[in-house]
């Protein structure tokens, strides 16, 4: 993976999700951003994932504006790091992604932003079931390694959604292509050559960001 240079600053917000509950995120807006795309991480990643944030300077060159979010709270990782169990609560980490759609629309920065989800690993799953309880706002829905078979309403998602698979991370492969096939929505999906599930092989997290971003601009704009 090449290093991540990039020239917008992020700001760190905090995002209220009720209950007393706040997420640490990531904001960050390039001059004339045509939409935002927010990230849902899983499977003990957090908004600091090296991925995640490549992908996210390549979407900001576009430009898009991002939002990295933990999508859980610091007690909770520590529960997920011994346990693991939090990490496929599909359901919580759905209504914290919901969450974090609603406050974009109050944000004054980016509330008039088409808004875009990018899913990695299980927060592809809570990606899409967020996409299904948002149609009228969620515009494109990219997964990248993830579990969208753990998704509970792939039937409804409308927005078009692109799921990015490596060639050699056989048994997602077979997964995603699985959820494809459940997803009645406009779909694609796109297999990176040599890549297994954390895309370290030379060239193959490039080729998925190129993807992603390719989407969105097809899509979110």
């Amino acid at each position: 993976m090449s290093a991540v240079i990039d020239q917008f600053n992020t700001t760190a917000v905090r995002i209220p999700i009720g209950g007393g509950i706040w997420l640490d995120a990531d904001y960050a807006m390039p001059p004339g951003a045509n939409g935002v795309v927010l990230f849902a991480h899983g499977s003990g990643s957090s908004r600091h994932s090296p991925r995640n944030r490549y992908v996210a300077s390549k979407l900001h060159g576009l430009p898009f504006a991002t939002v990295l979010a933990d999508l859980l709270t610091p007690k909770e990782e520590v529960l997920d790091e011994r346990s693991g169990a939090l990490r496929f609560d599909i359901s919580t980490l759905t209504d914290r992604l919901v969450q974090m759609i609603d406050w974009v629309r109050s944000y004054n920065l980016i509330s008039t932003l088409p808004i875009g989800l990018f899913g990695a690993s299980t927060g592809a799953a809570a990606a899409l079931d967020a996409a299904a309880a948002r149609p009228e706002i969620v515009r494109a829905v990219v997964s990248r390694g993830g579990r969208p078979d753990l998704a509970t309403r792939l039937a409804e998602v409308k927005a078009p959604a692109l799921l990015i698979v490596g060639g050699n991370d056989t048994t997602v492969l077979r997964m995603n292509r699985e959820a494809l096939n459940r997803l009645g929505c406009t779909k694609e999906l796109k297999v990176i050559p040599g890549a297994t599930h954390l895309f370290e092989e030379p060239g193959t997290l490039e080729a998925a960001a190129a993807a992603a971003g390719a989407w969105f601009e097809q899509y979110l704009q």
